[in-house]
């Protein structure tokens, strides 16, 4: 099984688009997205009829969990530009988008892959798995061998040995793109980073392919026209600094 592993797209079919026409030339037989379609950007129901006509599999985010808190009359958690992004994404979403985005599961264990699949860390949705020190915990609190995660917009592994937790646990950054091959005595936790909101100082889209035959994770960043997505969320009237940032990766 080969993986085209998308995360953290955030409204931003731009970026999304270069992607796929990266990711084109390498084959991969399903498509997982590990949270956080909305949110941000200025194209969330571009972004969620890309997604259903690559027939992907869908984790929830925190960000599409406070988007359906906010339809369901409960309080955002937060405010400013986060809350302010998703009150004009739901006025831009139809009732079919809204129901799909419910069906999404807070997590997915995938027999055939041997992986779990969750937006935060193995077992959260809305915990950052950004450290050696929260890797460990997760890896504590979870037994699994093979996890997958995005929310931290940092594409990275942690991997930890398969034994009792312990001291040992490595983190490998992957701020230019590169792969790694999982060890066979090893557990980790693997991020493709983010498709449309990059935070780790580079601008260019990430995202990555696993193939579960070989253990290989790799990780691809794509440059795409940061101008046009920027001019999209300005039209829109969205907050300037969620455009803003898109050009320095942060």
């Amino acid at each position: 099984m080969r993986l085209l592993l998308l995360s953290d797209i955030h409204a931003n079919q731009t970026a999304l688009e270069a992607v796929l026409a990266d990711a084109g030339s390498r084959p991969y037989d399903e498509v997982v997205h590990l949270g956080d379609a909305l949110g941000y950007g200025p194209h969330p129901r571009q972004v969620l009829n890309t997604l259903r006509e690559l027939d992907a599999v869908c984790l929830l985010g925190n960000h599409e969990q406070m988007l359906l808190d906010a339809v369901d009359g409960q309080r955002v958690r937060v405010g400013g530009v986060v809350a302010d992004a998703l009150a004009w994404q739901q006025l831009q979403l139809s009732e079919r988008d809204l129901k799909w985005v419910r069906a999404w599961p807070d997590g997915l264990d995938s027999p055939e892959v041997g992986a779990r699949y969750r937006h935060g860390t193995p077992v959260s949705l809305d915990t950052y798995t950004d450290s050696v020190t929260a890797a460990r915990d997760a890896f504590t609190r979870w037994g699994g061998r093979l996890g997958f995660v995005g929310h931290t917009h940092l594409p990275a592994v942690y991997a930890t040995l398969n034994a009792p937790v312990g001291e040992w646990i490595k983190h490998q950054a992957f701020p230019q793109g590169g792969s790694y091959l999982v060890p066979p005595g090893a557990r980790v936790i693997l991020n493709p980073g983010s498709v449309g909101q990059p935070r780790d100082g580079n601008p260019q889209a990430s995202y990555a392919l696993f193939d579960s035959t070989r253990g290989h994770f790799e990780v691809f960043r794509v440059a795409y026209d940061v101008g046009r997505a920027q001019e999209a969320a300005m039209a829109a009237g969205l907050p300037p600094v969620l455009a803003a940032r898109l050009a320095i990766g942060k």
